[in-house]
């Protein structure tokens, strides 16, 4: 009541009110049995079960609508209260979702929560009506098509088909194909089953029956009950005297089982004595009957049904102007002028009458015919006497123009054109072409087939295929937007008649991009390969350009435009990226405070839905001078630097063991007096004597260099400044090769003979160098050259000037 509300209200003022919580979703399948587990929600959403009961917890619709679940306040599981039926909330919608919440009071908490309906097979598919009626005329030929609506099979039976089609919409209709002509004198009326069934599991199916009431075509000629009739006649016997009466039947029903009896090729004697009666047959006697004059009498009588079918025999349209096409009889009762009758034709019709011997005419034709335009005519036939005054009667003759495959399938359009988006399915639809031919029958059934043709190379048939009945133009394979964007295709309709016709048309395939390409990053090189370092002066002001980064997309439009961000750097706000560009600029001048290592993370974008992107380190060193490297700490080190460190291991190892080796061979020449081939020692290798060329001397003060010679170290490849430099100046002063070689062991004691005196110093800098020079080597071997000369001249610098003179020489 009010009071009870307004209490709870005045109450939940003064609580301390939670938020609600995130959304928990639960997914079930309909027509779950009442008391069914959803799932655990007090689980899921972390709450206490021995409160649940006392913080009144329950189930409430969003919409105030059916409650179809409950709360087990003991167990905090979600259970089934009312049946949920998925067609009856959701119809045919793909997602079916019922939005429901869990209130909890004292303090007034809320959460929300979602059950996604699944679909099961619960219904069988169901027919509009319960009986299909159709009406269908006993003439029709054979592959005539009736759309019955949706179905997938059809009972046996002995003259119809089932024809599955999709339409525009990609919905699928059923066709009845006449597969035997129908005989309504056979059979007047037929009953089909027509069956559906669903993709469920189980499957399900539903049926209708199919009426089919044959039409009555006037395909049956009147059929008289005796091929001869005999009568015997006194003479003399009065006018209107019955001689006999004539008797035919008609299968037809209606107005084309209706007969007309009349004489045929009627003599004067005949037409002077007898007469008949056109409705019931009966023969009587309508002049004088004289034995002596004749004595028997033979009369012939046709008998016509409603339509005249006897004068039904069809006409070529190819015919001739000028051919004849029937014999028109006239006869007239009375006597001299009064039976001389004269023939016309109504006007408008490409015929006429031309007489002919005693009281025929001879209908023939004026100009060609041509049944696409006229496929029949009723010819009425006035025939007029020269009596005082005329009299005259008219007949309606019905002629029928025969079909000739004279007109070839014609398209509905000049051309057709089909847009597919790449990664289509194959098998889906593309487009329908359509063609059509006025001839009649198989003269007019178009059949549909691909000309030959290739598409990059492959035929044409392994990219598209055609229906042949109708047009409808299926892809084979999915199409690749950065293989191809387009191709044609060449469609050609034929008809059935004899010889065939045929026409073709043009289908144009265009192909449209979707975003299945992510950016690819050309400079700086992607992650895994020799890393790249730019130099950025300590002088560069805000705005000055550092580094471009280039990246290229292989889809096309919005897709392949492409966008730069900077997602982290060692100094944010230091640098700032192009949008559009990939230019990296200074954001603002650089300061002392400025790390001199700099690495920036930038992502490429696309314009795709959803983007694609594509990420790449940039590294940048602040210097003017690259002779401070020395002094920097790899700045691209990460998770790969495990293998890095295999690298410095094995040039530490190469390094110690090549010391080793220098100072066994010092001591050698040390305390060894012996005599001993003589050598000639270049860098750090004992080069025998019979081993150097003409000419060739030492590096002493007397050598053969005659001008400075440099040695260039480089850091990176990124560096734009040669890193090193040592030069050493040489006199013109040549010696001949014997007076060059002519030293003895005391010569080299001499040159090492003091080393003693710093060994100490010098092992404690070797080994603090080599360990640079290894990691140095291992980031970039070009190093490797020359790291070995700088060494032994660096780590000598504690000895004396000449001892260090001696080993700078050597």
């Amino acid at each position: 009541n009010l009071s009870s509300w307004l209490s709870e209200y005045l109450a939940n003022k003064t609580r301390k009110f939670e938020p609600i919580s995130a959304d928990q979703s639960y997914t079930v399948p309909e027509e779950m049995k009442r008391g069914s587990v959803i799932g655990n929600i007090a689980k899921d959403i972390g709450l206490d079960l021995g409160r649940l009961s006392a913080r009144r917890a329950r189930v409430d619709s969003e919409d105030n609508s059916v409650q179809y679940c409950s709360v087990n306040l003991n167990t905090g599981e979600l259970v089934v209260q009312e049946r949920i039926d998925r067609e009856g909330l959701c119809a045919k919608k793909t997602s079916c979702i019922l939005k429901q919440e869990l209130v909890l009071e004292n303090p007034l908490e809320l959460h929300r929560f979602t059950i996604r309906v699944q679909d099961v097979n619960d219904n069988a598919p169901q027919f509009k009506e319960d009986t299909i009626k159709l009406e269908i005329q006993e003439s029709a030929v054979k592959g005539a098509r009736f759309v019955v609506g949706e179905g997938y099979t059809l009972q046996q039976n002995d003259h119809f088909k089932l024809n599955v089609n999709s339409n525009s919409a990609r919905r699928k209709y059923c066709e009845l194909v006449l597969d035997k002509e129908l005989d309504r004198e056979g059979s007047n009326e037929l009953s089909l089953v027509l069956t559906a069934f669903d993709g469920g599991s189980p499957q399900r199916s539903g049926t209708v029956i199919i009426h089919v009431t044959v039409l009555d075509a006037n395909d049956n000629a009147p059929v008289f009950s005796q091929t001869v009739y005999k009568a015997s006649l006194p003479e003399n016997s009065p006018p209107d005297t019955l001689v006999i009466t004539v008797t035919a039947t008609d299968a037809d029903e209606g107005l084309n089982s209706e007969i007309m009896y009349e004489f045929d090729h009627l003599s004067d004697e005949i037409s002077n004595a007898f007469w008949v009666n056109s409705k019931s047959g009966e023969v009587t006697v309508s002049g004088d009957i004289d034995y002596e004059k004749t004595s028997s009498y033979e009369m012939q009588i046709s008998a016509k049904d409603g339509l005249g079918l006897s004068l039904t025999n069809q006409i070529p349209e190819n015919v001739s102007p000028g051919t004849e096409v029937g014999i028109i009889n006239v006869q007239d009762r009375d006597s001299e002028n009064n039976r001389q009758v004269h023939c016309s034709l109504q006007t408008g019709v490409p015929f006429k009458l031309i007489p002919s011997i005693k009281n025929y005419y001879s209908l023939v034709t004026t100009e060609q015919l041509d049944r696409e335009l006229v496929s029949d005519y009723n010819i009425t036939i006035t025939a007029t006497d020269e009596g005082s005054p005329p009299l005259s009667s008219s007949k309606t003759v019905h002629l029928t123009v025969a079909d000739i495959n004279d007109n070839p399938p014609v398209f509905e359009e000049q051309s057709y054109s089909a847009y597919v988006t790449e990664n289509n399915k194959p098998g889906s639809t593309l487009c329908s072409v359509a063609a059509r031919d006025p001839d009649w029958r198989q003269n007019g059934t178009v059949v549909y087939s691909l000309l030959p043709g290739e598409v990059n190379g492959a035929p044409v048939s392994s990219y598209v295929s055609v229906n042949g009945d109708t047009g409808v133009i299926h892809a084979v394979r999915a199409f690749d937007y950065e293989h191809f964007r387009s191709f044609k295709v060449h469609v050609m309709a034929r008809d059935n008649g004899s010889p065939p016709l045929s026409s073709n048309v043009t289908v144009n395939v265009f192909i449209s991009d979707v975003n299945d390409n992510s950016p690819q990053i050309l400079y700086p090189t992607p992650e895994g390969n020799s890393f790249m370092t730019e130099l950025v002066p300590k002088a560069a002001h805000a705005g000055s350009l550092v580094s471009k980064v280039i990246a290229v997309d292989a889809d096309s439009g919005q897709n392949a435009w492409l966008s730069y961000h900077i997602v982290k750097s060692t100094e944010p706000g230091l640098f700032t990226i192009g949008l559009h560009s990939g230019e990296i600029r200074t954001q603002r001048d650089i300061s002392e405070s400025d790390s001199m290592k700099q690495n920036l993370i930038v992502a490429v974008k696309d314009n795709g839905q959803p983007p694609l992107s594509a990420t790449c380190s940039m590294y940048l060193l602040i210097s003017d001078n690259l002779a401070e490297v020395p002094e920097l700490k790899d700045i691209s080190y990460d998770e790969r630097d495990s293998k890095l460190t295999s690298y410095l291991i094995i040039a530490l190892v190469s390094v110690s063991t090549f010391f080793l080796t220098f100072i066994i061979i010092v001591l050698g020449v040390r305390f060894c007096r012996r005599r001993k081939p003589r050598l000639l020692f270049d860098g750090a290798v004992a080069i025998p004597s019979g081993y150097l060329p003409p000419n060739y001397a030492d590096v002493d003060g007397t050598g053969t260099l005659r001008s400075t010679y440099n040695y260039d170290g480089y850091m990176t490849t990124g560096s734009r400044t040669s890193d090193f430099k040592f030069v050493s100046s040489y006199n013109d002063n040549t010696l001949p090769v014997d007076q060059t070689l002519r030293k003895s062991p005391t010569d080299f004691s001499d040159v090492f003979g003091d080393l003693e005196e710093c060994s100490e110093q010098m092992i404690g800098c070797v080994h603090v160098i080599e360990l640079y020079f290894s990691w140095r080597a291992g980031a970039n071997t070009t190093l490797l050259a020359w790291s070995y000369h700088a060494l032994v001249l660096i780590s000598y610098r504690g000895c004396g000037t000449s001892q260090l003179s001696s080993v700078s020489r050597w």
